[in-house]
C-alpha cells in the first residue's frame, strides 16, 4: 500500500508548540542581538517544495538530476548578495556562519596554522579561535583584545601579536563589539606579515550593506556573514571576496591551469564541510537579498543604527556602564557590576517580564561565561517591529526597573503585563492569524 502524504495525521503537538512561539515572540521585547523577524515569504520559502531537492554541486555542475530550477534560484541569491556589495564572488551555500568560517579556514590553512583573532571574551566569537572550537582545536590560536580604559579594539597589541607568531590569517569582527572597525589598519600589518585577513560581518552586515558602516571588501581578502540578524534573512551563513585571484599554494586543476581562490572555497564548501545544499534556505536567502536592494531595507537599517544610539545614550543616562561608551552598530555591551547584580540574574529576571536578551562576558570580566558581568542588547528585531527612536526610553526604563525588582516576582508580573500592553502596537504577523 503506498503512503497518503496527503491523509497522513497533523502533527498537533509540534504545531501548538510553532503557535506558542509565535505568541511568546508577538508579546515580548526581542533584544537579542542576533535576532530578527524575517518576512512571511521569507518563511514561505523555508517552508516549501524546494527542501526535497538534492543538489550536490554548484549551479550547472551538480551531481543530481532535476536541479535546473534550483540553479537558477541559487544563482539569483548569488547576483543579487554580489550586487548588494558590489563583489565579484559569493557561495551561497553554507548551513551557518560558523560553517562559512570553517570552510574558509579549510580552504587557506593547514592544521597547526597560526590564526590571530580577537578574544572571545573581549567579544570575539567561538570561531575566531576559542579553545572548545574547531577554530581552535585544529588551528594555534592567539588573540587581541580591547583597551580597557576605552573598550576599543586595541590595534597596538594586535599588530604586536601579528609580528611575534605571524599568522596565516587575521580574523576581524565580533559577535559583542559596538564600534566600527578599521580594516586599513589591519590589512596593513597582515601584508607585513604574510597574512590572509577575513573580515566576520554577520552581526553588523546589514548596515554595511547600506553604507553605514566602512566597508571591508577593499581591504580584506575574504569576509564572511550570517544572513540572519542585520540581514533580517533566513538563518545561514556565505563567503565572499570584493575580487577573485590566483591561489598563492600552487593548486593547479585536471587541466594544469591555476585553480583560483573560489574554486578552492567552493570545494571547500562542497564536498570540504557539506553535502547537499539546503535549496529551501537558498530561495529564502535570494527573496532576503532581493528585500535588501530595496528603499525600504535603507531606511530600515538606518532605523536600526538610531535606535541603538537613542537606547545607548538612554542606558548612560541611568548610569549603565556600556563598553567604550556607546555604539557605531546595533548593538550595545553593557557592564552591570555598578548595578551589583549579575548578566546571568538580569537575564533570568527580564525573560519573567518577556523582555529577551543575552548574559555576556565583558572585557577583563571577574565572572565565568556562565554567570558574566554583562548583558548584550541589540535594536534589530524591535526595529523590524516598527519602534522607533522615541520608543527606546520606555524599553531603557522597563529594563531598569526588572533590574531594580529582580526577586520581586509581582513586580515582574506587573512589567510583563506593561511589555506586552506595549508591544500591542507593533503587531509581528498578523496575518498567520
Amino acid at each position: 500500500m503506498q503512503p497518503n502524504l496527503k491523509n497522513m495525521q497533523r502533527d498537533q503537538l509540534v504545531f501548538d508548540l510553532i503557535r506558542q512561539e509565535l505568541e511568546r515572540q508577538r508579546h515580548g521585547l526581542e533584544l537579542i542581538a542576533s535576532e530578527n523577524f524575517t518576512s512571511l515569504q521569507v518563511m514561505e520559502a523555508m517552508g516549501g517544495v524546494m527542501t526535497n531537492k538534492y543538489a550536490e554541486g554548484y549551479p550547472g555542475r551538480r551531481y543530481y538530476a532535476g536541479c535546473e530550477i534550483v540553479d537558477q534560484t541559487e544563482q539569483l541569491a548569488i547576483d543579487r548578495l554580489k550586487q548588494i556589495f558590489n563583489i565579484e564572488y559569493a557561495n551561497v551555500q553554507p548551513h551557518s556562519g560558523a560553517q562559512a568560517n570553517g570552510a574558509l579556514m579549510l580552504a587557506i590553512l593547514q592544521p597547526g596554522d597560526n590564526i590571530l583573532g580577537l578574544d572571545l571574551s573581549m567579544g570575539g566569537h567561538l570561531t575566531h579561535g576559542s579553545a572548545v572550537n574547531f577554530s581552535g582545536k585544529i588551528y594555534r590560536p592567539h588573540f587581541y583584545g580591547v583597551v580597557k580604559e576605552t573598550g576599543l579594539i586595541d590595534y597596538d597589541m594586535l599588530e604586536k601579536q601579528a609580528r611575534a607568531v605571524k599568522p596565516k590569517l587575521i580574523i576581524c569582527g565580533a559577535s559583542a563589539y559596538s564600534r566600527d572597525i578599521d580594516y586599513a589598519r589591519i590589512r596593513k600589518v597582515a601584508d607585513e606579515v604574510g597574512a590572509f585577513v577575513m573580515a566576520d560581518i554577520a552581526h553588523p552586515a546589514g548596515l554595511i550593506a547600506k553604507g553605514l558602516l566602512s566597508y571591508p571588501f577593499d581591504h580584506c581578502h575574504f569576509v564572511t556573514s550570517t544572513t540572519h540578524k542585520t540581514l533580517r534573512g533566513p538563518r545561514g551563513g556565505v563567503i565572499m571576496m570584493k575580487k577573485d585571484f590566483e591561489n598563492p599554494f600552487g593548486l593547479k586543476d585536471v587541466k594544469g591551469n591555476t585553480r583560483m581562490m573560489s574554486n578552492l572555497i567552493d570545494m571547500a564548501v562542497f564536498p570540504g564541510t557539506q553535502g547537499g545544499p539546503l535549496q529551501h534556505v537558498i530561495a529564502a536567502k535570494a527573496i532576503a537579498f532581493g528585500e535588501i536592494l530595496t528603499d525600504e531595507y535603507t531606511a530600515y537599517a538606518k532605523q536600526v543604527q538610531l535606535n541603538a544610539q537613542a537606547m545607548a545614550k538612554a542606558f548612560v543616562n541611568k548610569d549603565y556602564k556600556i563598553i567604550s561608551g556607546g555604539t557605531d552598530n546595533h548593538l550595545m555591551l553593557i557592564d552591570l557590576r555598578n548595578k551589583n547584580i549579575s548578566g546571568k540574574k538580569a537575564e533570568q529576571a527580564l525573560v519573567l517580564a518577556d523582555i529577551t536578551l543575552n548574559k555576556n562576558m565583558v572585557p577583563f570580566d571577574d565572572k565565568s561565561a556562565f554567570i558574566t558581568s554583562g548583558i548584550r542588547v541589540g535594536t534589530p528585531a524591535i526595529t523590524t517591529r516598527g519602534l522607533k527612536e522615541e520608543h527606546m526610553s520606555f524599553i531603557v526604563d522597563v529594563i531598569d526597573t526588572v533590574l531594580l525588582n529582580a526577586d520581586d516576582e509581582k513586580a515582574l508580573a506587573t512589567i510583563k503585563g506593561q511589555v506586552k500592553e506595549f508591544m500591542k502596537q507593533f503587531p509581528l504577523y498578523p496575518e498567520l492569524g
